[in-house]
């Protein structure tokens, strides 16, 4: 079997089964005259619904950024932006947010998007979206002043109010209103306002969009997008490295390749940052003291982890908030400097809070849990168990998958030491406060560690309570700083390989920045054939 051949066959012949290889249509561009202008996405596994806001996960994130709009845009640098509404203004007080809407806005099936799609949206639908339910316990009603003007009215101010709008997908009130929104089927044949419209889609097979020809924005510059289902991350390499596919997301081992070719680039900007982070239960007969966790922390090489576990793809975190949050940062704050990576010293810390090595050659052991399908999560664990046997702790490792992980760390208390992959969200308070918050009921994706401290507690609602940021800056650099007193949950490493990797061949301007979270460039896009 030739290259060409074998590249083919392992992508499942992403270019001539989706019969879209020579199309022709109705686009124009680059690439030749009437060349159908298609660009090809591969996903790893069958979306469940396309509307994030009824279905959390980043696939239905991802496909709703391509089909829905937000009222305003936050960046990946959290910059606040025009949606589908054009201006707003939000009250001195914090309780009445008017929301000045586009009127050049229709949804796919024509009809026209109204401050009535708005208020059943806040008033029904937010509720349901992860993020969105801490808001729609504060909005009181929402006025429907004429078709393009609505005006929140909220119970209490609410921080991260526009941040939290800039992540709720609006979906059409004539099409969801009186039914199941969760079973509704339009969830699997969606309707939006976005820049693709929704086509088709075959189990096992293939997802496609085709551009709306009346996008309120502009010219949409691809005609055609489809998103071949490459379960296997092999075979959405190879596509990816023979340009059978212009998109795909592949394994951090991978990028070495990527960086030797100049038409592939992994994108680091258009999502919000994420990171590897390491959590404590802080119930664990070993890690009981905050000192213990500190030494614990310290004796984690997150330069080593950045450099060989996660293939260089990031940089080790100095502090508990990214740069991106600049604005939220304590900047007084220095892993290096609070938590230096000393072994000598850690092993004398650790002979003075009492626990020496035994006769076996350690001084415990730590029940590590970690989720098996993300192999730069595991390659962490991998090496943080060689790191703390430098100071006389034993590792039993236990990847596993996503239910069993969540089970045993957030449900049962099941770990000593976890490692997670995780995004840092749109706003601090709906993304970073809940791994410090107390979590007594123990939910998923929140605080494992079984700390309830008053002043953490105190400093997240503060921060909630007002919408002056600097106010709220002031807020999260006191949970900042308690929170480097008690480290029980902090970022080891600001992590980039999980996000995409495009090979620029058939498209120029692929690496552009959109203005909002988990959107591609369309307007600006354009193609080469």
């Amino acid at each position: 079997m030739s290259h060409s051949t074998r590249m083919a066959a392992l992508a499942v012949g992403a270019v001539a089964l989706l019969g879209i290889a020579g199309c022709t249509g109705g686009g124009g561009g680059g690439g030749g005259e009437g060349q159908e202008r298609v660009f090809i996405q591969a996903i790893g596994s069958e979306p469940d619904s396309f509307n994030a806001q009824v279905t959390s996960g980043l696939a239905a994130t991802m496909f709703s950024g391509q089909l829905f709009d937000t009222l305003v845009r936050v960046s990946d640098r959290y910059e606040i932006t025009p949606g589908l509404a054009e201006t707003w203004e939000l009250a001195e007080d914090g309780l009445t947010l008017t929301l000045n809407l586009r009127d050049d806005v229709s949804w796919h099936d024509g009809e026209p998007f109204t401050a009535e799609d708005v208020k059943f949206n806040l008033e029904e639908i937010v509720e349901l979206q992860t993020f969105g339910a801490p808001l729609a316990q504060r909005v009181d009603t929402v006025e429907v002043v004429d078709d393009h003007t609505a005006v929140v009215h909220l119970s209490e101010p609410y921080g991260p109010l526009l941040e939290t709008l800039g992540i709720q997908f609006m979906i059409p009130k004539h099409i969801y209103e009186g039914t199941d929104y969760v079973t509704n089927p339009a969830n699997m044949e969606p309707v939006g306002t976005g820049p693709m419209m929704f086509e088709s889609y075959s189990s096992g097979e293939q997802v496609v969009f085709v551009r709306n020809p009346d996008y309120w924005e502009g010219e949409v510059n691809a005609d055609r997008v489809v998103y071949p289902i490459m379960t296997d991350p092999n075979s959405r390499a190879l596509a990816l490295f023979a340009g059978e596919v212009d998109k795909a997301e592949i394994e951090p081992s991978q990028q070495d390749r990527v960086a030797q070719e100049d038409n592939l680039e992994l994108i680091t900007r258009g999502v919000f940052p994420q990171l590897i982070s390491a959590m404590f239960n802080a119930q664990s007969e070993y890690l009981q003291d905050p000192e213990v966790r500190a030494l614990v922390f310290a004796a984690l090489d997150r330069e080593a982890i950045t450099e060989r576990a996660l293939s260089g793809l990031g940089e080790p975190a100095t502090g508990f908030f990214p740069e991106a949050l600049d604005w939220a940062r304590d900047t007084s704050i220095d892993f290096d400097r609070d938590f230096p990576h000393d072994i000598d010293a850690i092993n004398a810390g650790l002979d003075a809070a009492g626990f020496p090595v035994q006769a076996d050659g350690f001084r415990f052991t730590l029940n590590v849990q970690y989720i098996q399908s993300l192999a730069e999560v595991g390659a962490t664990a991998e090496l943080a168990k060689s790191q703390l046997a430098e100071v006389g702790i034993n590792v039993d490792l236990h990847g596993s998958a996503s239910p069993v992980f969540t089970e045993r760390v957030y449900t049962t208390s099941d770990f000593d030491l976890a490692f997670l992959r995780s995004t840092i969200g749109a706003d601090p308070s709906i993304g970073v406060a809940r791994w410090y918050t107390c979590n007594e009921r123990r939910a998923a994706a929140s605080n494992p560690s079984g700390i309830c401290d008053p002043e953490i507690d105190a400093a997240a609602a503060a921060a909630v309570e007002t919408v002056d940021r600097e106010t709220r800056a002031e807020h999260f650099r006191a949970l900042q700083q308690r929170a480097r007193e008690l480290i029980y949950y902090a970022p080891v490493a600001w992590f980039n390989g999980a996000f995409p990797t495009v090979n620029t061949s058939r498209w120029d301007g692929l690496l552009d920045v959109p203005p909002g979270n988990s959107m591609t460039p369309w307007l600006t896009m354009s193609f080469k054939g």
